[in-house]
Formats: structure tokens, C-alpha cells, sequence
């Protein structure tokens, strides 16, 4: 895939998740409930994403910061046993490593994040000399980053003058007040790759068209995932547009991780120089593939295995 040391480089929020499952409803004020399950693991889309990435089969390092303890070991343990490069990530410690807590109750969930270290990652920690040991650079968690947020069009720009080819997941923003700067930021995206919530909210449009049509030329391609009604591709340049249904799971253990999951799967597809439906295709399976185990990385092992579950599961095969 290149010359150069790896395909991608994925720059973003890093922290553990502590996943519940089998509860017997909503945490209430002033009661106790029960869990049935408890999974303690690699959290944050960035990092599924990266570890995603590279399970597949791309060379993929990570730039972000953490803390000096447990957490972050085993963040780095996680990263690493994923074939991910950790040799750009910062431990500090005076922070903590981030953390989130997931409650799973029927197909529904319920999220509480401990910022930690992800508030303090900045520009100065990322180099030209770091960004041109790739082909492509991929951001997310747009407004979980708050240390870094007004400098990720400068990000951006640096990529892309460097030769990168780029991509963008902002993610939910916890605050719902949705201010993005795309003309600062979208303009030098090759791949934005929101889901049909966050794109309904940041351009207050529920029409599909709509919504793209309000992002106008600040955008180069939009995918949006929707869920279990597939995704929504848009290329402005070649105004092309294509919609393509879900791999449908009639079991599914939890969705933790599945949009990050049709991140890894289309980019893993984009870096090979596919054309934009076969992206597309692949993200959707992979989004699919992610729902077969519990979190956001268990499925995906390795490349073989990840095409054995996608025959035996969902009936696809490489061409």
C-alpha cells in the first residue's frame, strides 16, 4: 500500500470503556440495579477505528495523549495486540486516562465519559514530521477534544499540503450545540463521514439532500451511515450519489463501535484506490461484522476471520 511507513495515521480521543450488559433497567435516583455482565475494554471511535483498521490489514499508528496508569496500559496493550503503532502517543502523568461507562439495556444505552487526557491533546503535540509518515490521516471525536478542536482545520490543511488524502468522523457533541467551522475544516475532508443524527442536527435539515445541500461546497464526499437502512454516499465533484441497504444481523450482541467499524471498512477500501460503492459496500459489512460480538473491536481479529464471518453471517465474498 505505499512506500511510506503507514497507511494511516489516526489522530483522536483514547480512552477505556466499561460496558454493562443485562441490566435490569435504568440507573434511578436513590436505587440499585443489577448488571448480569460487565466487560472491561478498549473505548473511544478513534481507537476502534484504528484497531479496526489494522485488524483488516493496513498499517495504521495513532497520535494522542493519556494517562500514566492502568487505563492507559491498557490502551496501549489493546492498540498494540491490534498491531496498531503507539510509538506517537503521549503519556502524562499528571492526567488520567479517560473513561467511559456504558449501559446497555435492550437496544437502547446510555453513555457517561470521564474526559481525562483527551481534553489535553494540541496541535504542538503533532508534527508535520509524524503526518508525512503517511498516506492518509483520520480524525475524530470532533467536539470530545476540546484542547485540539480549534486547530483541526489547521490539521487538516497540514495533511493535505503534505500529500495526505484525509478523513472525518465529528461525532456526537455532549453539549448539542453543534458548532462546526466546515468552512474551515470540511473543505480540506476528502471523506466526511457522519450519521444521519449528527448531519440532521448540525445542519438542522432531516432530508438527506437537504442537509448535503446546506453543507454545499464546503464538502468533497459525505457518507452517511444510517443504521440498520445502510448509508448514504454523496460526491459533490462527480454529483454522484448512492444508497446502499445494511447487511442485516438477525442477532445482534451490541452496536458499540459500528460506525467506527464502517470507518475502518471504507477506508480500508478508500487507501486501496476502490471506487466509492465498493467502499461503501465494505463499510456497511463491517459495520455489520462489528454487531456479531460484544464491543467495538471483538469481531474483527484479522483479515481471514473477518471475511469468514462476513460468508458464514451475511453471504458476502470478495470479488
Amino acid at each position: 500500500m505505499g512506500s511510506v511507513k503507514y497507511d494511516v495515521i489516526v489522530v483522536g480521543e483514547l480512552n477505556v470503556d466499561l460496558i454493562l450488559n443485562k441490566i435490569d433497567g435504568f440507573p434511578e435516583m436513590g436505587k440499585e440495579k443489577l448488571a448480569d455482565q460487565m466487560t472491561l475494554t478498549l473505548g473511544s471511535s478513534s481507537a476502534i477505528f484504528a484497531s479496526n483498521l489494522s485488524a483488516l490489514g493496513a498499517r495504521v499508528a495513532f497520535i494522542g495523549k493519556i494517562g500514566h496508569d492502568q487505563f492507559g496500559q491498557l490502551t496501549l496493550d489493546s492498540l498494540q495486540k491490534k498491531g496498531v503503532s503507539t510509538e506517537f502517543i503521549i503519556q502524562d502523568k499528571n492526567l488520567n486516562t479517560g473513561a467511559t461507562i456504558v449501559l446497555n439495556y435492550e437496544e437502547d444505552r446510555a453513555m457517561i465519559t470521564h474526559p481525562g487526557a483527551m481534553n489535553h491533546l494540541t496541535i504542538q503535540d503533532i508534527s508535520a514530521e509524524q503526518l508525512k509518515q503517511a498516506r492518509h490521516l483520520h480524525f475524530s471525536s470532533y467536539f470530545l477534544q476540546p484542547g485540539i478542536k480549534k486547530d483541526v482545520g489547521r490539521l487538516f490543511r497540514m495533511a493535505r499540503e503534505l500529500g495526505l488524502t484525509t478523513s472525518f468522523d465529528m461525532q456526537w457533541d455532549p453539549e448539542e450545540k453543534w458548532e462546526l467551522n466546515a468552512a474551515n475544516i470540511l473543505p480540506y475532508v476528502d471523506i466526511f463521514l457522519p450519521n444521519r443524527q449528527e448531519l440532521v442536527y448540525l445542519t438542522g435539515q432531516v432530508n438527506l439532500k437537504e442537509a448535503v445541500h446546506r453543507l454545499g461546497a464546503n464538502i468533497n464526499t459525505i457518507v452517511v451511515k444510517l443504521g440498520n437502512e445502510g448509508s448514504y454516499l454523496f460526491d459533490i465533484k462527480a454529483k454522484k450519489e448512492i444508497r446502499l441497504p445494511a447487511f442485516k444481523n438477525d442477532q445482534v450482541v451490541d452496536a458499540i463501535g459500528a460506525g467506527d467499524s464502517f470507518n475502518a471498512g471504507f477506508i480500508f477500501k478508500f487507501i486501496q484506490g476502490a471506487p466509492p460503492e465498493e467502499c461503501q459496500r465494505f463499510g456497511n459489512l463491517c459495520g455489520a461484522i462489528n454487531t456479531t460480538a460484544a464491543g467495538g473491536t471483538t469481531a474483527f481479529k484479522n483479515f481471514d476471520q473477518v471475511m469468514k464471518i462476513a460468508k458464514e453471517r451475511f453471504g458476502y465474498e470478495e470479488k
